[in-house]
C-alpha cells in the first residue's frame, strides 16, 4: 500500500536522508543549562529515509512506512515551516516522507529528515537563510546532517569538525526496543558515569584498512550511554553479543540506542553476517551498510 501523492508534481525532487552512527560517544558532564557536553564521532551511512518534496500552495506532510504525526509534532513539518517562514515564502510544500529507519533507534533518522528537508527547500526556494542556525534550533544533531560527511561533534553536538574516515562496512541490528534519548541521559546522570574524551588518533588509526584477514583489533571507542541503557534493556546486550558472535568486530550501541552495530572486514562479510543475524532475529531490523566517511555527498551546502 504505497499511496501515490495526489497531483504528483515533477518539479520537486527526491532526497536521501542518511542514517548516522556514533563511532564512539563520550559524555563529559552536564552543563549549567542542563544539556550535556559531548565528544563524539558521527558518520553518515548509505542507508536512510527518502523524502519527495515539491512546491505547493500550502504545507502538507504525508508519511509512508510508519505511524507518525504529520503536523507540528513532526520534525520534518517543523523544519519545513521554519524554512518557509525564514525565507518569507507565502507558499508551501508537498512532502512525502518514506520512513525506512526504525523509530527512536539512535540512528538520527528524525534529525536527518529535518536537515534534508531544509536543504531541499533551500534548493526549491533559494533565500538568504542561515541553514546551520535554523538546523540547531530544531535539534542538536540536525546541523551534522547538513555537512554531508563524518565529523567530530562537541558541545551539545553543534561544534562540528569535519573528519575524513575510511568508508567502513558494518552491520546494523535493531532489536525492536525504543529508547528515548531523555531517559538514556537521565540514567547516565543518576549513575554519574561521565567519561573522558575519545582518543581520536587511536580511533582513526584502528579504522584504517588492513591488508590482512587475520583477527582485526577492536576499535578503541566506547559509548557512555551504553552501560545504563543495556542494564535496563537486556535485548540490547543480546544484540551486541550476537554481532560479535557473527564474526564482526568492535560492537557498539549507536547514540542513545537501541540500534547496535559492528564493523566488518569487507562488504561480503557484512552481507553474510546480516543475513545470518536476520535468521537469528526474524523480528529485528538488520542491514549491512557502509560508513560514508569522506566529505560532500551530493550538492549539500
Amino acid at each position: 500500500m504505497t499511496p501515490q501523492p495526489s497531483g504528483h508534481q515533477h518539479s520537486g525532487h527526491r532526497s536521501f536522508a542518511p542514517a548516522k552512527v556514533n563511532l564512539g560517544l563520550s559524555v563529559l558532564g552536564v552543563r549549567p543549562d542542563g544539556y550535556h557536553d559531548l565528544h563524539t564521532v558521527m558518520v553518515p551511512l548509505n542507508v536512510g529515509d527518502t523524502l519527495d518534496i515539491a512546491p505547493a500552495d500550502t504545507l502538507r506532510l504525508d508519511v509512508v512506512g510508519a505511524d507518525l504525526p504529520t503536523d507540528s509534532r513532526n520534525l520534518v513539518y517543523r523544519a519545513a515551516r521554519a524554512y518557509l517562514d525564514a525565507a518569507g515564502r507565502a507558499g508551501g510544500a508537498r512532502i512525502v516522507l518514506h520512513k525506512e529507519l526504525p523509530l527512536a533507534s539512535g540512528l538520527g533518522g528524525g534529525s536527518s529528515d529535518a536537515a534534508t528537508t531544509l536543504q531541499a527547500l533551500a534548493q526549491l526556494y533559494p533565500a538568504a537563510v542561515d541553514l546551520p542556525a535554523l538546523a540547531l534550533s530544531l535539534g542538536a544533531d540536525v546541523p551534522f546532517f547538513l555537512l554531508g560527511g563524518a565529523a567530530l561533534a562537541e558541545g551539545v553536538g553543534e561544534r562540528l569538525t569535519p573528519l575524513t574516515l575510511p568508508d567502513t562496512p558494518l552491520v546494523l541490528l535493531n532489536p525492536g526496543v525504543e529508547v528515548s534519548a531523555r531517559d538514556a541521559y537521565r540514567w547516565l546522570d543518576d549513575a554519574r558515569a561521565f567519561t573522558p574524551p575519545l582518543d581520536l588518533p587511536a580511533l582513526r588509526n584502528a579504522l584504517q584498512p588492513r591488508d590482512t584477514l587475520h583477527q582485526v583489533a577492536d576499535v578503541p571507542y566506547f559509548n557512555a550511554l551504553q552501560g545504563p541503557v543495556v542494564a535496563r534493556h537486556p535485548a540490547i546486550r543480546e544484540a551486541l553479543d550476537a554481532l560479535r558472535g557473527a564474526g564482526l568486530h568492535s560492537p557498539l550501541m549507536s547514540g542513545s540506542g537501541s540500534t547496535c552495530f559492528a564493523l566488518a572486514r569487507d562488504d561480503g562479510q557484512a552481507q553474510a553476517a546480516a543475513h545470518a543475524l536476520q535468521l537469528q532475529f526474524p523480528h529485528a531490523w538488520v542491514t549491512a551498510a557502509r560508513v560514508q566517511g569522506s566529505q560532500a555527498r551530493g550538492s549539500a551546502g
